[in-house]
C-alpha cells in the first residue's frame, strides 16, 4: 500500500440505512477510504454468500473501500480445550466470509494468560493459529491476513513484543497495532513521540520495513486506570496524543489502513486524517 488510509470501526454512525453495503456507501462519502466490519458478537457464515457478495461489489466501486473484520470478542486461543476450538472456529469462519466479501485484515483479540508465562501462552497461542492457517489452506480461504491485536489490559496476551512473536512464527500473520491499548495496557505511558517512534522501530527491526509499509492500525482516545483499560472515548476527552501518532507515522512513511474507534467513529476519523494531511 503506497499510503495511510483513514476508516472507521463498523459503519460510519450518520449512515443512513442499515449492513455494511451503506456503512462503506457512507465511508466514501465521507471522504475515508476504509471500514472495519464488526462481527464481534456473532461470527458470519460462509452461507450469506449473497450478501458477502454485495459488500464486495459494493467496496470495489471507485474509489474503493478497504474492508477488514474484527472477529468475535469471545476468542482464547490458550484456554481450556472446548474454548480453543471455539475461537478457532470463530476466527476461520470470519476469514472465510471476510475473504467472500473481498476483504483482507482479519483482527482478533489472542488469548488470556490465566495464570501462564508469556512464553507459554505464546507457544499455545502459536500452535493453534497454525492450525487456522492449515485449515485455510484445506478449505481453499486465500488473500487473508491475521492480524492479532496489541490488548489493553496487563491479564491479557497481547503486548507489542508477543505480537511480534506471533507474527515470526506463523505465516500471513501481521500485528493490529492498537496505540490506544499500548497507552493503557502501560498504564500511561506510550503516549509520546519517541515511544510511538520505537514501537514502529521495533516493528521495522523485527518484521522488516514491508510490514511498515502494510500496517493495519485501530484508533481512539482511551479511559484507563493501572489495570489497564476501561472504555474507548473521544479523542478530545482523553489524553491520548494522537498528533504526536500522527507525525511519527508520517515521518516514518508508514502506509496501510487506520480504524477508529472512538465512540464518535467518523468525527474522530477526519479528525486524525485532517492533522495526518496538514503534517
Amino acid at each position: 500500500m503506497e499510503k495511510l488510509l483513514f476508516g472507521t470501526g463498523g459503519a460510519p454512525l450518520s449512515t443512513t440505512g442499515s449492513g455494511s453495503e451503506a456503512g462503506i456507501k457512507r465511508i466514501r462519502e465521507l471522504g475515508l477510504s476504509c471500514m472495519e466490519i464488526e462481527w464481534v458478537q456473532s461470527s458470519p457464515s460462509a452461507k450469506e454468500s449473497k450478501t458477502l457478495s454485495g459488500i464486495r461489489e459494493e467496496a470495489e466501486k471507485e474509489p474503493k473501500v478497504i474492508l477488514s473484520c474484527h472477529a468475535s470478542y469471545y476468542i482464547n486461543l490458550a484456554g481450556e480445550p472446548e474454548v480453543i476450538g471455539a475461537s478457532r472456529d470463530r476466527i476461520q469462519r470470519s476469514a472465510k466470509a471476510l475473504s467472500i466479501a473481498g476483504g483482507r485484515n482479519v483482527v482478533f483479540h489472542p488469548a488470556f494468560y490465566k495464570g501462564m508465562t508469556s512464553e507459554q501462552t505464546l507457544g499455545i497461542v502459536v500452535g493453534n493459529l497454525l492450525k487456522v492457517i492449515k485449515w485455510f489452506e484445506e478449505n481453499n480461504v486465500k488473500g487473508v491476513c491475521l492480524r492479532p491485536e496489541t490488548t489493553g489490559k496487563p491479564t491479557q496476551f497481547g503486548s507489542l513484543e508477543e505480537i511480534i512473536k506471533i507474527c515470526l512464527e506463523v505465516p500471513n500473520t501481521l500485528p493490529c497495532v492498537d496505540f490506544a491499548h499500548l497507552h493503557a495496557r502501560a498504564g500511561g505511558k506510550n503516549n509520546s513521540y519517541k515511544e510511538f517512534a520505537e514501537s514502529l522501530e521495533m516493528i521495522g527491526k523485527k518484521l522488516g520495513d514491508d510490514a511498515l509499509k502494510d500496517i493495519h492500525i485501530h484508533m481512539s482516545g482511551i479511559e484507563y486506570s493501572d489495570k489497564g483499560e476501561r472504555k474507548h472515548l473521544k479523542l478530545d476527552e482523553s489524553d491520548m496524543n494522537y498528533k504526536e501518532l500522527m507525525k511519527a507515522l508520517k515521518d516514518y512513511n508508514v502506509a496501510g489502513t487506520m480504524i477508529c474507534e472512538s465512540p464518535v467513529l467518523e468525527e474522530d476519523a477526519l479528525i486524525m486524517k485532517a492533522h495526518y494531511e496538514s503534517l
